[in-house]
C-alpha cells in the first residue's frame, strides 16, 4: 500500500492503518530496534509502541516521509528503552559504542544548553551528513542514526572492517572540524 493512503487511514482513524504499517514497515523498524537493544522482546514492544505513537500523532502530523517518521520513532522508543534497561545493569551494546565514537564531535551538555541551539545544531548535522559523498553518508547514518555495528556495515557495502573505521573516522574528524569552524565547538588545541 502507499504511504500517502497509510497516512490517509490514519487521519480516518482507521485500524488498519497500525495493519498496514507494520505489514510495510515491520521488519524494517524491528531491525532498528534490534541494533540499539539486541533483544527480540524489547524490540517487538517498541515496535509495538511506534504504531501506538504513530496514532497519537497522526492526526495532527502528517509525515512527509512515513519510513523515517516510523524510524525515528522507534530508534528513540528504543534508546529510551535501553537507557531504562541500563540504568538497572550495565552492559554491551553499540550505543555506548556510538556515543563514545561522537563524543570528540559533540559539545558536552553544558555547552549546549538551549534548544535552540540544539536545533541549529541538529540542523547543520543533517546538512553535514547530505553533503557527504552517497557511501559516506550512508555509512555514518548506519552507525550513528541506527547504530549498526562496523561488522554489519562493512557487509553491507562489501568493505572491511577497518576501511568501515577509517571512512567513520575521517567523517567524525570533518564533522568536528566544521563544527569548530562554525563555532559549535571549540578549536583543538
Amino acid at each position: 500500500m502507499e504511504d500517502s493512503r497509510i497516512i490517509e487511514l490514519y487521519w480516518q482513524r482507521d485500524e488498519d492503518a497500525i495493519a498496514e504499517s507494520d505489514l510495510k514497515y515491520g521488519a524494517y523498524c524491528r531491525t532498528i530496534a534490534y541494533n540499539v537493544l539486541h533483544d527480540h522482546e524489547d524490540s517487538e514492544e517498541c515496535v509495538n509502541d511506534t504504531w501506538l505513537h504513530a496514532w497519537n500523532t497522526i492526526p495532527p502530523q502528517r509525515p512527509n516521509m512515513l519510513r523515517m517518521f516510523f524510524a525515528k520513532i522507534t530508534r528513540n522508543l528504543s534508546i529510551n528503552r535501553y537507557n531504562a534497561n541500563t540504568a538497572k545493569k550495565r552492559g554491551g551494546g553499540e550505543i555506548p559504542l556510538v556515543l563514545d565514537e561522537l563524543a570528540e564531535c559533540i559539545a558536552d551538555e553544558g555547552d549546549a544548553a538551549a534548544a535552540y541551539e540544539a536545533r541549529e545544531l541538529g540542523e547543520r548535522l543533517r546538512t553535514f551528513v547530505k553533503d557527504l559523498p552517497e557511501r559516506e553518508g550512508n555509512i555514518f547514518v548506519r552507525r550513528y542514526f541506527f547504530t549498526d555495528s562496523v561488522t554489519d556495515i562493512a557487509q553491507r557495502y562489501g568493505l572491511t572492517k577497518g576501511h568501515v573505521a577509517v571512512i567513520l573516522n575521517r567523517t567524525r574528524k570533518r564533522l568536528r572540524r566544521v563544527l569548530e569552524q562554525e563555532g559549535y565547538l571549540d578549536e583543538q588545541k
